[in-house]
């Protein structure tokens, strides 16, 4: 246990001392990490891999998978783009990459040695194949074109192309189509494994957007637990990825389905959770995964077969960016170009799955690390890519109006927000019967200054701090809030601006507004300016 904790202490302080150095220098955490488990592993041989690491490295998968869902994966945008020829051009784009890297993953057209059972070789093909939206979404902020015709083509063929190849991997590495390595597939196994996928992700969509966010709402207000939320849909996460074990899919594949639910969530309930799944991910687990790339990556590669090596590193990325040009082109879209160099971008995903392919024993320790390499390499240099393809297409006309939009692009880019999309509905107030001692031991929070306070349903008023240093201490324990409340108080409406919200907080000196419903006058819960702030801080580090 000791030498589990050794290991482990060492890698995180090492791992994240490293990103902090290498962010000087433009390059990516990921590549911190990595370099980090090469340092301590392979090179000095002072951490090496066990049972109790491996159990740590496993959480480290399924949490990672479920960010992935919950932060990246824009189902809502491929749903409703479903239909058309941007569609059909990421599909496309899919096809012709995934086939070109089966060309070397089996031995059908080209033989480099790799002896794979065709589930893994589809797999493998699969990561090959993959597109980065979070990558993707990051060059379009800063050259500012998330918004312009062009920008939201290529988002969206992202987003289409990352799921249907993470659908893709998940259905190869599920363990009834895996089950065995080197079994031959029939047509039967195959049917079974997508209506299982198909069933497990039905049913984890309908539990994760109907019953837990009412069931958490439910909880806040019989139960006053703090990180209610958090501890909640972490546990969750766990009994998920166990049910799709017992299903027989991966289980990082239904970690992968309870993030990409789950990011429907109402904006409170996400605020509630995500700073402690983010500070435990980029603090602990993340860190610690990626820096296991590095312990596993060895010089193994160059005893690999001279075709094997160009096969692997070369022939999928040429099939990857025939495929997004000529799709492209085919179907007529827009900029071919930038397109299809935003169809190239890979991001830490394809690592964190070639970590999975290891573990399982698809592939072994040269091929991962040959492929590891390549991936970084992808994430260093896809970027400078799609800025380059980018500026060369200068000025591209107006924005796209807002039907126009993707659904979750506000995801990224929050003008048009109104305040129904974050209102949590199930928060709770405090009563204005409740005295003033009452009020500051239990309700008070760093970064609020003023508190809507209710009678019952309806409103009472807000109190604000600042009012109640007037108030002697020796009478807060017999003064109920009623006597210290703001009456005239402005409304938020629902189906406000968030924007114009905010300006309406500057210019009455409040830090929060009651919401009414604009129809029925009804009182339907609160809104502070520091949740915009968050909820601004949040998109732009996603």
């Amino acid at each position: 246990m000791h030498e589990a904790l050794f290991s482990i202490g060492l890698l995180i302080v090492f791992a994240k001392l490293l990103e902090g150095l290498f962010k000087r220098f433009g390059l990516s955490a990921i590549i911190a990490y990595a370099t980090s488990g090469v340092v301590l592993g392979p090179v000095t041989g002072l951490v090496e891999t066990g049972a109790e690491v491996e159990i740590i490295l496993g959480i480290g998968i399924y949490l990672f998978f479920f960010l992935i869902g919950l932060d990246e994966l824009d189902v809502r945008g491929f749903v409703a783009a479903i239909r058309g020829r941007l569609f059909v051009a990421s599909l496309l784009s899919v096809v012709i990459s995934l086939l070109v890297s089966l060309s070397v993953t089996t031995d059908l057209f080209f033989d480099v040695h790799l002896d794979l059972s065709f589930a893994d070789a589809l797999a493998l093909a699969g990561v090959l194949s993959l597109s980065s939206l979070g990558v993707v979404a990051k060059v379009l902020i800063d050259e500012g074109r998330l918004r312009d015709s062009v920008g939201v083509q290529i988002f969206t063929a992202v987003v289409i192309a990352e799921l249907i190849a993470l659908f893709v991997v998940g259905f190869s590495i599920s363990d009834q189509v895996a089950e065995g390595h080197g079994q031959e597939l029939d047509w039967l196994g195959v049917a079974g494994t997508v209506g299982q996928i198909l069933a497990f992700a039905v049913v984890t969509w309908v539990v994760s957007t109907r019953v837990l966010p009412r069931l958490i709402g439910l909880l806040h207000h019989v139960l006053q637990v703090p990180q209610l939320s958090f501890g909640l849909l972490l546990g969750g996460l766990f009994l998920v990825v166990v049910a799709a074990e017992e299903v027989g899919l991966h289980g990082s594949l239904g970690a992968l389905l309870f993030g990409a639910a789950l990011s429907t969530l109402p904006y409170q309930v996400r605020r509630d959770i995500m700073p402690g799944m983010r500070g435990t991910a980029e603090g602990f687990f993340v860190p610690l995964f990626f820096a296991s790339a590095g312990l596993y990556l060895s010089l193994d590669f160059t005893r690999l077969a001279p075709e094997t090596i160009i096969g692997l590193a070369l022939v999928p990325l040429a099939g990857k960016f025939a495929g997004a040009f000529v799709s492209a082109y085919i179907t007529r879209l827009q900029a071919p170009l930038a397109t299809a160099a935003g169809l190239m971008a890979k991001g830490v995903a394809e690592v964190a799955l070639l970590i999975l392919l290891l573990h399982s024993g698809a592939i072994d320790q040269g091929v991962f690390s040959l492929l590891v390499l390549v991936m970084l390499g992808y994430i260093l240099l896809t970027p400078l890519g799609i800025s380059f393809a980018l500026r060369r297409l200068g000025d591209t006309g107006p924005d796209v109006p807002e039907e126009g939009m993707p659904p979750s692009l506000d995801h990224f880019a929050l003008d048009g927000l109104r305040v129904r999309e974050i209102l949590d509905r199930s928060r709770m107030h405090p009563e204005q019967t409740l005295t003033v001692k009452a009020f500051a031991a239990t309700w008070l929070l760093p970064e609020q200054h003023d508190y809507v306070v209710v009678d019952g349903d309806e409103l009472a008023g807000i109190v604000s701090l600042g009012l109640l240093r007037y108030l002697p201490r020796g009478e807060w324990e017999r003064t109920p809030l009623q006597r210290v409340l703001r009456l005239e108080t402005p409304y938020a409406y629902t189906d406000e601006l968030v924007e114009d919200v905010l300006q309406r907080m500057v210019e009455n000196a409040l830090t929060v507004l009651p919401v009414a419903d604009r129809e029925t006058g009804a009182f339907v819960g609160s809104i502070s300016s520091h949740e915009v702030i968050e909820l601004i801080t949040l998109a732009a580090q996603g």
